[in-house]
């Protein structure tokens, strides 16, 4: 059985953080595809590698020359590549390969930058595979565009075309450890084009899900995910084993252990996917199942998205009127802006929105163009808010959760804005000002953990 295995920016980031990563690769010899990102901070001060190539890339995109963040950026692989004791040489290919991308054409800008983006990770797996290489071990860099990882001709947010996986599900033939490099593959026409950010997750989930792996490993710097964010809630409960529609919504509202659009290519091949420790890798992690077999726990996580924002508008015998919702919508998608949630009642809606998409700018047109369209009584933007989430597929089968959470908020004197609950019932969502956030969350947690 072959196993996919990934690991992040964080567990490549120093010399001993990649000898570590290749004794993981090498211990279990079912780990013959690894997908690597570029090499991460490597203290909380640091700048990651693709940072640093964003940056040369702007740079030059400004007209400047962007010379002294890529040589910041070859740097890094000089370091890691002397402290692993690899001939000198071994960095000069990196060092062409940076300068090279830099000095490539700008004509199009966000093609340029996708070129940029994907070096870190491009360079680090050809380092990966040498390093194998040089203890002896059979490793293979495999280049996406060879293997065949066919991504729409969308420069920063991409999507795997249905084709790449067939194309992709040869890699399983390939004799020894492919190492893959992670967040880009090509378009058609032949050009880099990257996932959005933290997209080797992306890359880990297409490529475990074309070759039907027997689980997916994803390796990052902690033992599990958590019931709630460390940095909100003191040592939250480690999650055991959750299912893909929870983790799905957990990462959509803030869990950033995964990639919340990595979920559909291994849901799709119902792949289970393993959160694990690079430090501790004999740790159980935590497991994303089809199901779950503790289903008698109604809640899994808590969660909360910041810096959203809320279009309100009422109108009298709004439910009356037909296309009224859609032609709200169809305001905001000429705008290029796409809804969270859209809770409603008979006269009155509220499209949810990430703040980063209602510019002010846009904000004045769209206000206005819902005046001019839809003749509201009432609309008003309301900024500063904050999503909650209470996820867990237990719910639909236990009474007085919405009971329960509405109470615990109540008790910590935090004023609900609005309620949403999917029809799944997979999760609760409540909206509330920015400013509770943390209590909100904290409040929680203590009644469904506590």
């Amino acid at each position: 059985m072959l196993k996919v295995s990934k690991f992040g920016g964080s567990s490549l980031a120093t010399a001993e953080q990649v000898r570590r990563v290749c004794d993981i690769i090498t211990a279990d010899p079912k780990r013959r595809l690894i997908v690597v990102s570029a090499p991460g901070k490597r203290h909380s001060q640091d700048i990651k590698v693709t940072d640093l190539l964003i940056a040369a890339a702007s740079e030059r995109l400004a007209g400047k020359l962007g010379a002294s963040e890529c040589a910041e950026a070859i740097e890094r692989y000089r370091s890691i590549v002397s402290e692993l004791g690899l001939p000198t040489k071994s960095a000069d290919p990196i060092a062409s390969d940076l300068t090279e991308r830099l000095e490539s054409s700008t004509a199009d800008a966000d093609l340029y930058m996708d070129t940029m983006k994907a070096g870190g990770e491009d360079n680090c797996a050809r380092l990966i595979a040498e390093v194998l290489q040089a203890r002896d071990v059979e490793a293979h860099y495999v280049n996406p565009k060879d293997a065949g990882l066919l991504l729409s001709d969308e420069p920063g947010n991409a999507q795997v075309l249905p084709e790449a996986y067939g194309r992709l599900r040869s890699l399983q033939e390939r004799p020894g450890i492919t190492i893959f490099p992670g967040f880009f593959g090509y378009s058609k026409q032949g050009n880099v084009v990257t996932f959005s950010r933290g997209g080797s997750d992306i890359t880990g989930a297409i490529l475990a899900g074309a070759v039907r792996a027997a689980v997916y490993e994803n390796f990052t710097d902690v033992d599990s995910v958590f019931a709630a964010n460390p940095s909100i809630v003191k040592q939250p409960a480690p999650i055991a084993e959750l299912t893909y529609r929870e983790m799905r919504e957990l990462s959509y509202a803030g869990f950033s252990v995964f990639h919340d659009e990595a979920l559909e290519p291994v849901y799709r091949a119902q792949v289970p996917v393993n959160i694990k420790n690079t430090n501790n890798p004999e740790a159980a992690g935590t497991l994303i199942v089809p199901n779950r077999t503790s289903s008698e726990i109604p809640i899994v996580g808590i969660a909360a998205m910041d810096s959203v924002c809320c279009i309100y508008l009422s109108k009298y015998l709004m439910n009356r009127e037909i296309g009224f919702g859609r032609r709200l919508l169809q305001i905001l998608e000429a705008e290029d802006i796409s809804f969270e949630h859209v809770p409603s009642g008979i006269d009155n809606m509220s499209v949810i929105i990430r703040e980063e998409s209602l510019t002010l700018d846009k904000e004045k047109r769209v206000i206005e163009q819902i005046r001019q369209t839809l003749a509201p009584e009432d609309i008003y933007v309301e900024r500063g808010l904050s999503l909650v989430m209470v996820v867990g597929e237990g719910m639909r089968h236990t009474i007085g959760i919405a009971a329960r959470a509405t109470g615990a908020l109540a008790g910590a004197s935090v004023n609900i804005e609005m309620i949403n609950q999917g029809s799944n019932e997979v999760s609760m969502m409540f909206g509330i000002k920015s400013k509770d956030m943390e209590t909100a969350v904290q409040a929680l947690y203590a009644e469904f953990f506590d």
